[in-house]
This record gives structure tokens, sequence and C-alpha cells, in this order.
């Protein structure tokens, strides 16, 4: 009987240990187009430490609330040769779309069309205001969640009490790994993610 739990034991933590790793993907190679006509590729950045990737849809209310945190974040660290972009995988939202809601909401990042879903394929996408650190000489993805804990479904606080991307930042700045278990899913609109 002893032996049996073991065996099981056993079994779930190597199971959680592969979900981990699952949550936490490579970014794949890619050559796409953002809101302003310029082509970003992973070696577009190849001289910043690290990429933030924010994935962006247009209309989602969630996003456009998150957005001021964002841009906070990207402030703070300015000087820490980090880049901070975002992405869109939503079938329906095109280039021009896309930068008239730059336009209308003050969005000063870059917004790359995520043409095919190529990036959210990899990453496993599943809401938009959910943001990726990425390191873009390995590929390696380390850290993906939400920016703080402000905002949920039909709830929305002034402040936030937990900083998840600047604890994030933090912490593989200093040399470290992001203790994902930690770290709470993402609130955002879907994203269709459709098979090719």
């Amino acid at each position: 009987m002893l032996r049996k739990f073991f065996i099981i034991s056993g079994l779930l933590i190597a199971s959680s240990a592969a979900l981990a790793d699952e949550w936490l993907r490579s970014i794949p190679e890619f050559e796409l187009t953002d809101h302003l006509g310029a082509t970003h590729t992973l070696d577009t950045y190849a001289d910043n430490k690290y990429v933030v990737f924010y994935v962006q849809g247009v209309g989602c209310p969630i996003a456009r609330i998150a957005l001021p945190n964002y841009r906070e974040v990207r402030d703070e660290y300015a000087d820490e040769g980090i880049e901070f972009i975002m992405f869109n995988a939503n079938i329906q939202d095109n280039l021009p779309r896309i930068a008239k809601e730059a336009l209308e909401f003050g969005i000063d990042f870059p917004i790359i069309k995520d043409e095919n879903q190529i990036l959210a394929k990899a990453l496993g996408v599943e809401r938009t205001a959910e943001v990726f650190i990425v390191d873009p000489r390995t590929k390696e993805v380390l850290y993906r969640g939400p920016i703080n804990d402000r905002l949920g479904y039909e709830t929305q606080r002034n402040n936030a009490d937990e900083h998840f991307l600047k604890d994030a930042l933090d912490t593989v700045l200093a040399g470290g790994t992001v203790n994902m278990d930690d770290i709470p899913d993402s609130k955002g609109c879907l994203v269709a993610i459709f098979d090719t």
C-alpha cells in the first residue's frame, strides 16, 4: 500500500512539473508587422536584456483598463534594457482597426499583428491583458501572467496590492527564477485560437 502511495505521489509530482513546463513555453522566431508599419523579429530585440509582450485586443475593456499599469511598469524600467511591446492575435482585428484603437486610446507601444496566431499558439495565449517576459537570446519565457491584482471580472480596485510583473522583472534582472506557483491566472477577454 505504501509503495502504491509513493508511485502515485511520484506521478503527480512529475505531472505537475510537466504542467509547469507547459505553462512557460518558448517563443518562436517570427517576422510580423506592427500598426505603424514596422517589421519585428526576435533579432529586433537582440540588444535588450528582456522583452515584455502584452496581449492586446481591439475593444477589450480589460486590456484598455490595464494599459496605464503596463505603461507605468515600462516607465519604471526605462533604464534596464527591457523592451515593452504588444501583440494582437484576434482574427477579427486587422492593422487598420488596431491603429484606430491605438490612436483613440493613446497606446504608445508598438502593437504587432500576430498573423496566423504564430505567437499566440506558441505561447498558449488564452486571454488579453496577459504579459510574457521573454529572453530574446534564448527564446525562453520567464514569466506569464497578469501585470498586477487590480483587475478582475466585474471588479476593479483603485490600487494594486500585488505587482506581479514588477516582482517578476526584479527577479529575472537579479538572475533568479520566478515561482509561477504564486502567480494567478490573468483576467482578460478570450482570444479565440484557430487550428490551421
